[in-house]
């Protein structure tokens, strides 16, 4: 089946006694088991719940994967990928990562015994530097906030050949742009807070991989750490998924219109989108995904005030995330990406002029109205 079709009826197919279009909502906590020492398929919920199992097995279909794990967060996805690592590892990851990963990273990873090397550009680094403890590489691609763009298959092939993993936040692509285990990664993690189930109401993470190992251990870690998304969630997130290509069109089409109207519009110093063929990654995002996603970044000439700017819109919501049927704005410097401190903010370019825009479905006109009302506003 293709990608619309699988997303709508992938998933387990045992639903044959009553046989309901949508797979059903299990809310037991644990399962009856036949005789003593006879578990089967589903003891405990957190092990294992059916409607969690038929989540998890869509998100592997729909990336072409064995497996997926699903759960209670995308920080929890990115936790589990990070489950892997012990004491004296070293990871590689790139500067412009999602705040909550930067966190982990920067304090958590102190912790546990565990060092990092903040890789600015992944597509020029040398791998030939890298200590021999070094275990792991973790990258987005486009990255967030500023939508750099990393060759996934060149990266994971110099990576693998120094025997490292290669770990992907595939959160702005999905599998439905882009898919990075067919082109050498190990792992991708996923906030299926986004784009995966769509509507912002539910928080979830999923993790997917090919490799029965690596699977085997994360599934046991996902069971003894218990973060897993429940049943409930579980539910959501396989309905929100049921339209993620319908969704990603309609707000891939209205970003397309709007960075392209902001490139020309005079208030606008930058446009951070690799779908605009002045971004340096535009050719390698074409290469290796089949769009752009709908989340870009702007900053505006210093004759404007970003504050006011924010405070003038009408139809966008000032708030974090992204991937909702909703447009969202928020200022990355002291929201999402907070907990950089400002030397590496400034280092990467998370300036307190950048805003970062997550385009929803509504009417692209309307949206562009509301820009253009807001500038309007905000010139000093």
């Amino acid at each position: 089946m293709k990608y619309a079709s699988l997303a709508i009826h992938g998933g387990r197919h045992d639903n044959t006694e009553i046989k309901g279009v949508n797979y059903p909502l299990y809310l037991s906590s644990t399962f009856v088991q036949d005789s003593i020492g006879d578990y089967g398929e589903f003891v405990y919920s957190r092990s294992n719940n059916p409607t969690r199992n038929n989540v998890e097995q869509l998100i592997a279909q729909l990336e072409e994967a064995k497996y997926s794990l699903a759960m209670a967060s995308g920080m929890g996805a990115t936790a589990l990928a990070f489950s892997l690592l012990k004491p004296g590892d070293k990871v590689l990851v790139n500067s412009n990562v999602y705040g909550g990963t930067w966190n982990y990273v920067s304090r958590v990873f102190e912790e546990r015994g565990i060092s990092y090397e903040v890789v600015t550009d992944f597509n020029n680094y040398n791998f030939d530097l890298a200590t021999d403890d070094t275990r792991m590489v973790f990258l987005e691609t486009p990255s967030n906030p500023l939508l750099y763009v990393t060759d996934i298959e060149a990266v994971c092939k110099k990576a693998h050949e120094k025997g490292m993993l290669c770990v992907v936040d595939n959160t702005f692509m999905t599998s439905y742009l882009q898919k990075p285990l067919k082109l050498g990664a190990d792992i991708v993690v996923y906030s299926a807070t986004k784009y995966y189930a769509g509507h912002s109401d539910i928080i979830a993470g999923a993790v997917v991989v090919d490799d029965d190992e690596l699977y085997t251990s994360l599934k046991f870690h996902q069971k003894i750490l218990g973060a897993i998304l429940s049943p409930f969630d579980s539910f959501l997130l396989a309905r929100g998924i049921k339209t993620l290509p319908v969704r990603m069109d309609r707000s891939q089409e209205n970003t397309q219109k709007i960075v392209e109207y902001l490139e020309k519009h005079e208030a606008v110093k930058k446009v951070y989108y690799p779908g605009l063929e002045s971004n340096e990654g535009y050719e390698l995002q074409k290469r290796q995904a089949t769009g752009s996603g709908a989340c870009f970044s702007f900053t505006m000439n210093e004759n404007y005030d970003s504050v006011a700017f924010c405070n003038a819109l009408e139809i966008y919501d000032l708030a974090v995330s992204l991937g909702g049927v909703e447009s969202l704005v928020c200022h990355p410097a002291s929201m999402t990406h907070e907990s950089y401190s400002k030397d590496l903010q400034d280092e990467i370019g998370i300036t307190d002029d950048l805003l970062r825009v997550a385009v929803g479905i509504e009417d692209v006109d309307d949206l562009i109205e509301d820009f253009e009302r807001a500038f309007k506003k905000a010139r000093k």
